[in-house]
């Protein structure tokens, strides 16, 4: 298992283009999945011959969660292929062991100064026959260079640049370029998981929560909910559900008198409760 802490050192000298970095701040947590991936893909593919990147979140033993795949075309079967992973293969992954050894490590290190660890694996290192089959033989990679960071000490979050076969292994001055990037990788993906864990989890969340509360609510009440957790108002709400605007309306009313709220405000005030009253 090849792995190491990212060393304090001396920057090499990149030209980063400012106008790449600018874009890539801008899409934080606010674009579809997958654009920050392939932000990152074309940022640091820029400096050091790249065929995809792929980034995804852990916690505690459970899957993996996929935060966003980029891919240079090399095949459509990327994001199946990351399925597969994450249902079939992360335990054999040699990134899980070495996030298991530095858990403490990492729990001990500063926000400002967080504990970033490489993880390098290549092809010829994955002993399982299916896993290296499907994950390096089918979109023909020849190794991967993970950037692995604690977040909120418990998620960890795991960036994947991907070298094809055409390219071979990272050498000495791949592995610095992307040693470079790494802190920069690090706070990007970490503001990118919150905004969307913020936008999006939240509301799952909240959802759930009332699910558990009011059994009675139907599948069309909880889409009416969902709604409203997004800040859509009646007239997108309808649209969104092919809705009347009056339909949309009682579903509305229903949906707040079996909640016992008289509105949004109330209803939001409901979900934040530490504890929802039964």
């Amino acid at each position: 298992m090849t792995y190491w802490v990212l060393p304090p050192r001396s920057i090499p000298p990149l030209r980063i283009p400012l106008a790449q970095v600018s874009d890539l701040l801008t899409r934080l947590g606010q674009s579809h999945r997958h654009a920050v991936a392939e932000d990152l893909l074309r940022l640091v593919g820029g400096f050091v011959p790249l065929a995809q990147c792929t980034v995804f979140s852990y916690n505690g033993q459970g899957r993996p969660r996929i935060v966003g795949v980029g891919d240079r075309a090399r095949t459509a079967a990327l994001s199946r292929i990351s399925q597969d992973y994450i249902g079939r293969f992360y335990r054999l992954d040699g990134s899980v062991a070495v996030m298991r050894a530095e858990q403490a490590a990492a729990s001990r290190a500063p926000a400002s100064a967080p504990h970033i660890l490489l993880h390098r694996q290549r092809a010829e290192d994955v002993a399982h026959g299916e896993y290296r089959a499907v994950c390096y033989d089918l979109p023909q990679v020849a190794e991967r260079l993970a950037i692995l960071a604690l977040y909120e000490s418990e998620h960890w979050l795991s960036v994947n640049f991907y070298r094809g076969t055409e390219h071979g292994p990272f050498d000495q001055a791949g592995i610095a370029v992307v040693e470079a990037f790494a802190p920069l990788v690090v706070q990007a993906v970490r503001l990118h998981y919150t905004n969307r864990a913020v936008t999006q989890d939240l509301p799952e969340l909240l959802l759930a929560r009332i699910a558990r509360r009011e059994p009675s609510l139907t599948r069309r009440d909880l889409d009416v909910v969902q709604g409203l957790l997004t800040g859509r108002d009646t007239e997108r709400l309808a649209s969104d559900l092919g809705l009347t605007l009056a339909s949309a309306r009682t579903y509305i009313k229903r949906v707040y008198r079996k909640l016992g709220v008289a509105g949004q405000r109330e209803l939001l005030g409901l979900l934040m409760e530490s504890e929802l009253p039964r």
